[in-house]
């Protein structure tokens, strides 16, 4: 599936790159939480600009960007690895996760959330990738939905520290039956979230944003006990 260039005035001639740049970030990064580049698997810029039908550029810089974020190493003259991802990596991430998107989401509801209209159609964007059974759009909408929900708390740098957690994640099983039940059910919460946000209850967000992040965690423990439990080929 290519990946065209968005039509732009030729004055403009950087927006094509950062669009590009950003897609195929989205693209690869979707491809490495959701499990389907597992740890070991190689990118090379040209293969993967030719699979993609754009330039090299953009290309590289998605892939010098995820490499700085952690999620895959460069070697030299071959391209950029997958990073392996550990059981207590998983675990520490989740704690920290829920610890400061907790934080966050009651922040919000402290102010009253008032202007959910944004997040309304971030959520009905998430139901209907779910509905479409369409993981790689449920994970791009659903990191959208939570980034909108945390800024709310005006906290760049919060935000900025959530969103890399998630992005460090392994969603390892998401597409399994077991998770495609849990993508139903959290279709629900990011409408309850919204509601309790504008309602100011703090107790209640707080409790549900737990939930909400830590039911995944079985799921993914599953699922990577089972991939690390395989023997090697």
């Amino acid at each position: 599936m290519q990946l065209r260039e968005p039509t732009l005035p030729q004055t403009d001639n950087q927006k094509p790159v950062a669009s590009l740049r950003d897609r195929v970030l989205e693209r690869v990064r979707s491809d490495i939480v959701s499990g389907r580049s597992g740890p070991g698997t190689m990118y090379s810029v040209p293969s993967l600009a030719n699979e993609l039908g754009v330039s090299t550029t953009p290309v590289r810089e998605a892939l010098l960007e995820l490499s700085n974020r952690g999620m895959i190493v460069p070697m030299r003259n071959r391209g950029f690895k997958v990073q392996a991802s550990s059981l207590e990596d998983l675990e520490n991430l989740f704690e920290m996760r829920e610890l400061l998107e907790r934080f966050a989401v009651v922040s919000v509801a402290k102010r009253r959330l008032k202007d959910p209209e944004e997040l309304k159609k971030l959520a009905d964007a998430v139901a209907t990738a779910v509905k479409a059974r369409d993981v790689g759009s449920y994970l791009e909408t659903d990191r959208a939905f939570h980034e909108a929900l945390v800024a709310r708390a005006g906290n760049p740098r919060l935000t900025k520290m959530i969103m890399g957690l998630r992005d460090e994640m392994r969603l390892f099983g998401i597409d399994t039956a077991e998770g495609e039940e849990r993508q139903r059910a959290s279709v629900k919460e990011h409408y309850e979230l919204i509601n309790l946000a504008v309602k100011g209850e703090t107790k209640a967000i707080a409790s549900l944003i737990t939930s909400h992040i830590m039911e995944w965690q079985p799921l993914f423990r599953k699922a990577l006990m089972s991939r690390t439990a395989r023997p090697p080929l």
